[in-house]
């Protein structure tokens, strides 16, 4: 089974961000989770190109961004030119899904679809043959360190029902309030990829916490 850890880089030091990138690289953690909020589709803002480009000249993992902002279409280009590798849009915020899935594809890099706990996991029926990871929000997007939402397992196992009936072969991403105590159940569940912020970042050592992480 695939398993992978994916630090969300909104819970580092924005003082340094360069020292975080130099610990992901030296840590278990495959990917870089990269949080873009518009103050529109979520109240907050924050990370944009430059300090996209600037992780990825630090970061020698691939960068996970996760787009939490409205017509992500108008992006996707400068986006894939800043450094993402995995590209990831709500389903809530385009009227054609299968058009952006299209165009992040046509950048060559990974696409993944994600949407909000409030939102029905069958809407991905039609698009989990074309992406390659999808992304289940454990807490509403837009709000660092909620708790995590128990109701959640259920909407992993129904994901997990389709991908299956489709005989796809996207991975299983979730984020919002995933830590230590819940990572392995979260792994024995399905899931393949676990965004972690505060979890990781505000340990003593944040390496120390990814390798428990992936083996506890």
């Amino acid at each position: 089974m695939i398993k992978k850890i994916s630090p969300s880089l909104l819970a580092a030091d924005f003082s340094n961000l360069k020292a975080a990138c130099e610990m992901i690289n030296a840590s278990e953690a495959e990917w870089l989770h990269i949080d873009v909020m518009d103050g529109s589709f979520v109240p907050n803002i924050s990370f944009g190109f430059p300090v996209i480009e600037a992780v990825k000249a630090h970061c020698s993992k691939p960068l996970d961004v996760h787009l939490m902002i409205v017509h992500p279409e108008k992006y996707i280009k400068r986006f894939a030119e800043a450094g993402a590798g995995i590209l990831t849009f709500h389903f809530e915020t385009v009227e054609n899904p299968m058009e952006v899935i299209d165009m992040i594809k046509a950048e060559e890099i990974k696409v993944g679809i994600t949407i909000n706990p409030d939102v029905p996991v069958s809407v991905l029926e039609h698009y989990v043959n074309k992406v390659d990871l999808v992304l289940l929000m454990t807490v509403f997007a837009g709000y660092g360190g909620q708790k995590f939402m128990e109701t959640s397992f259920e909407r992993i196992a129904e994901l997990k029902e389709i991908i299956k009936r489709n005989n796809a072969h996207c991975l299983i991403e979730v984020d919002g309030g995933v830590n230590v105590q819940n990572a392995q159940k979260l792994f024995e569940s399905g899931v393949n990829v676990l965004v972690a912020g505060s979890a990781v970042f505000n340990t003593e050592n944040p390496i120390e916490t990814i390798h428990e992480m992936l083996n506890r």
